[in-house]
């Protein structure tokens, strides 16, 4: 069974990303994985790396405890709206701050390292405009960036996206459709 890490990232609860998250865990659990939920949106923690990379900076107990979790996961699942074409600024400076190089074990050496190799992660990103409109017209560049420059950088192989787009017009039976595609893949740990 997989120990998965979900990291909903957005700037308050009670969104269908949240939906979205809590549906992937009923469906992992169901199945008999571990899951541990994290959300940007209830930590306390300062979303920008003021040191830049020059020296570290300590991490808050909600990030040190993220930063277990994902350390420990063997799937991570990143859930997030789409904002001003990116992943919110909130999400972004979790990671630079929970994968930032000196808490990473063999980055203190200076090495070029993959510590999060042999994970697997999903990517699913909620957004107003058509799903199709975004990939083939804007080239899913937040799930790009997240798939290539962030999660492959530090090793996560294979990474998958759900791209859900419409969100504001597909209705209830729109998003019962989708939360039931999300514990589906939750079940799978896909």
């Amino acid at each position: 069974m997989a120990r998965i890490a979900i990291i909903v990232g957005h700037v308050r609860p009670g969104t269908f990303c949240d939906a979205l998250a809590e549906a992937y865990r009923a469906g992992a659990v169901e199945n008999g994985h571990s899951v541990q939920v994290m959300a940007t949106a209830a930590m306390t923690f300062d979303p920008v790396l003021r040191e830049g990379f020059v020296r570290l900076q300590d991490l808050e107990p909600d990030l040190a405890a993220a930063h277990a979790a994902i350390q420990a996961a063997d799937h991570l699942v990143l859930v997030f709206p789409l904002w001003l074409g990116d992943m919110p600024a909130l999400i972004k400076g979790f990671l630079e701050r929970v994968l930032q190089p000196d808490v990473l074990p063999g980055a203190q050496a200076g090495k070029f390292v993959t510590p999060l190799k042999g994970k697997s992660a999903r990517i699913i990103v909620t957004m107003g405009m058509p799903a199709l409109i975004y990939r083939f017209w804007f080239g899913a560049r937040a799930v790009k960036i997240l798939k290539h420059n962030i999660l492959g950088f530090v090793g996560v192989r294979p990474v998958r996206a759900t791209i859900i787009g419409s969100i504001e017009s597909i209705g209830d039976a729109g998003r019962k459709s989708w939360l039931g595609t999300a514990q589906m893949l939750g079940r799978s740990a896909s």
